[in-house]
């Protein structure tokens, strides 16, 4: 999902527990900086719901962001005339929003109203409250809400929503469940923040009962600093994981857990939640949970006790297969394609959520074994005179840890360099220093980055590059720090040699490294 990382206030939804082992004070000071929860100002025309019959023309401010873009084409689809603003209008969201026929404004303006006449304006997460367009939204009085919000009205009613919360892994695993329910012939709507390599799209309209949503935990609106997760409607989910993470907005961790206890409490009586075993402290907040709560691991680390456990795990060709248990019933041997055993993790929480729905295992195994994956996760962009370029999205430290481990178990005898661009607000602070300097232990080698100058890092708060590789060297790991993407071009392309595994990780466009080294691969 295209996120805003340009405010910096903390985020304690209203009417939150205190988490345990918070301060009242702690608690009661993060309160203070946080703003209205979802629907609470109604003076400039903001609606936090809408009846669909009533709008005919939308217009979105933000249009080119992933989500954004997304979701404009899906308006289009169900028939809205759309269109929308932005000031950062390039390919590929530009040529898809083109080829779906919705009019992109070039940057923010009042005249742009003018054009748009729109019934209704949909406010992205990116855009300021003093941007000028969105002041002109506010002095003519038009209707406007957030996208989470307007998700909600548009795609939710009367559907089955299947919500997918936590730091990692959202994406996959709500493209996995979306996959699964589709091959299963249930003809989900599903909406996801990367591009799904089964259809080539990042949604899917459907007339089924189900809705897959992947569930961000980043804030609203200018508006609407409350998590956008709060607004989708939740009858099931899939809570994969919670550390610490979105540092611009989140005051603490104690902040951090206060919107995912929302987000459970959320859930009604007759519904689903399956967490991950490997987060002991998700599995007791989820226990407070209204509705039916499931626990997934792996056997041989944290699946002992949990209801859903696979067992055995090989990885082999890309392929994970592996032994599937709910209980003390054996259930069978079942096989994914995306390898990695943190695949297979997210897979036995999409298994728990398919199952209480009522899909058969026979379903659930023909959705696992043609999913393919998803564009920016674990995907292989160039694979010639044996050197394999691979593009991931992560940028948590344990995201890059399971990354890593993927990569070695999927090219086990192969060296392996990790480049690493730490792009977003958290990953540029110092908050995780130590988890980084240990998350790369699996590479030959690294080049990390420097993060260029932001005044959304607090001065004394930014990532200590020199330190981190220090820290590398002094835990055997071969790791050197560079300033741009050409010099890490220029650097591997020099040294890479037949039989390497160019791992490149990075939530941005790391400045087209993947690009280079595409062109520079191929040139040899």
């Amino acid at each position: 999902m295209s996120i805003d990382s340009s405010d910096t206030s903390a985020v304690l939804p209203e009417n939150a527990a205190i988490p345990a082992g918070a301060s009242e004070s702690t608690a009661s000071a993060t309160a203070k900086t946080a703003c209205p929860a979802p629907g609470a100002d109604t003076a400039d025309n903001i609606l936090d719901a809408i009846d669909p019959a009533i709008v005919r023309r939308v217009h979105i401010l933000g249009v080119c962001g992933t989500g954004m873009g997304t979701f404009a084409g899906m308006l289009k689809a169900r028939g809205f005339v759309v269109t929308g603003s932005d000031e950062n209008v390039y390919p590929p969201m530009s040529d898809m929003l083109a080829d779906w026929g919705i009019e992109i404004f070039k940057g923010y303006r009042p005249e742009n109203l003018d054009a748009a006449r729109p019934d209704l304006v949909i406010i992205g997460n990116v855009i300021r409250r003093v941007n000028p367009e969105a002041a002109a939204v506010r002095e003519r009085g038009l209707k406007h809400m957030s996208f989470p919000a307007a998700l909600g009205s548009f795609f939710l009613d009367g559907k089955t929503s299947c919500v997918v919360v936590g730091t990692h892994g959202k994406t996959t695993t709500t493209a996995l469940l979306g996959h699964v329910l589709a091959t299963a012939g249930r003809d989900p709507t599903f909406l996801v923040g990367g591009v799904a390599l089964d259809g080539g799209k990042s949604y899917r309209l459907g007339a089924g009962d189900f809705v897959a949503i992947e569930g961000d935990e980043y804030d609203t609106a200018y508006f609407d600093k409350g998590p956008k997760f709060l607004h989708y409607r939740p009858r099931a989910a899939i809570w994969t994981s919670m550390e610490f993470d979105h540092a611009d907005i989140y005051a603490d961790m104690d902040a951090y857990r206060a919107a995912f206890a929302r987000f459970v409490a959320l859930l009604p009586e007759d519904g689903f939640l399956a967490v991950s075993a490997a987060y002991p402290e998700a599995v007791a907040m989820a226990r407070a949970a209204k509705c039916r709560v499931e626990t997934y691991g792996l056997g041989e680390r944290e699946g002992q006790g949990a209801d859903w456990r696979a067992e055995n795990i090989a990885h082999e060709g890309g392929v994970a297969r592996f032994d599937l248990f709910w209980g003390d019933r054996a259930l069978g041997r079942f096989a994914l394609r995306t390898g990695g055993s943190h695949n297979v993790e997210n897979a036995l929480g999409v298994i728990a959520l398919a199952h209480s729905q009522g899909l058969s295992l026979d379903e659930i195994a023909r959705g696992l074994g043609s999913f393919h994956g998803v564009k920016r996760r674990q995907e292989v962009r160039f694979d010639a005179g044996g050197v394999t370029l691979i593009d991931d999205f992560a940028h948590h430290p344990t995201a890059v840890r399971l990354t890593l481990g993927a990569i070695r178990e999927r090219f086990e005898n192969r060296r392996v360099w990790a480049i690493f661009e730490p792009r977003s607000n958290t990953s540029r602070r110092n908050f995780h220093q130590r988890q980084y300097a240990e998350a790369f232990d699996a590479a030959s080698r690294v080049i990390i980055a420097r993060p260029l100058p932001t005044d959304r890092v607090p001065q004394g708060e930014e990532l200590d590059v020199d330190r981190l590789v220090s820290d590398m060297g002094a835990r055997g790991v071969d790791a050197m720090a560079m300033r741009t993407a050409d010099e890490i071009a220029e650097r591997v392309l020099s040294e890479a040699t037949p039989g390497d595994v160019l791992l490149v990780m990075s939530n941005g466009a790391f400045g087209g490294l993947i690009d280079k080294l595409s062109a520079g691969l191929a040139g040899r």
